[in-house]
């Protein structure tokens, strides 16, 4: 039996796919994940047959979208872990992971949504958390983050932090390095 060839799409399908994906971050970065698909259609200029027909549901649309953020999450929970001062990589993720969803509010949604049906999101927000809770357990370890930290609190850092509101970019990214500060100075071990 012969081997299925690949399916690759035409250039005006692969133009359809990637003007949906920038409206589908565009508008869930701004709005959030309740953006309604029809919208997402009308802002990427295709009717919504074109849109189902690339992404059968939201969750996939969503998870697609935010391929590149989780992969950026991860990396800056790797790059905390592999610092050999364990307090100093986790006040790195917690800078880091802060000012990467007060850029974008959809994924904060996404990453903090359970689809059941797309496992490579729940898979990878499962390492991110398991990550944090070895990095944390190093932390407290060492002495320098509290001994009643639990990854929850970590949970109400990102839904906080969800909740930073500006008149720009620039400012929103300010006040959440503020709020990771604040953060990182309230789960600090007293001395």
């Amino acid at each position: 039996m012969a081997e299925p060839l690949p399916h690759t799409l035409r250039s005006d399908a692969l133009d359809n796919r990637e003007r949906i994906l920038d409206a589908a971050r565009a508008l869930f970065s701004s709005e959030g994940l309740d953006v309604p698909m029809r919208k997402i259609a009308r802002r990427a200029e295709v009717g919504p047959a074109t849109l189902y027909r690339r992404f059968p549901t939201k969750q996939s649309l969503v998870t697609e979208a935010f391929i590149g953020e989780m992969r950026a999450c991860r990396a800056i929970v790797d790059e905390g872990r592999a610092d050999p001062d364990p307090w100093r990589g986790f006040c790195l993720v917690i800078e880091k992971i802060c000012e990467l969803h007060a850029r974008n509010r959809g994924f904060t949604d996404a990453f903090m949504s359970a689809f059941p049906d797309v496992m490579d999101f729940a898979a990878d927000r499962e390492y991110t958390l398991d990550s944090v809770a070895e990095l944390a357990r190093r932390a407290k370890d060492a002495g320098h983050l509290r001994p009643d930290f639990v990854l929850d609190d970590l949970i109400l850092v990102l839904m906080a932090n969800r909740g930073i509101h500006a008149t720009s970019m620039t400012a929103q990214v300010t006040a959440s390095r503020r709020f990771a500060a604040l953060v990182i100075r309230a789960f600090q071990a007293s001395r």
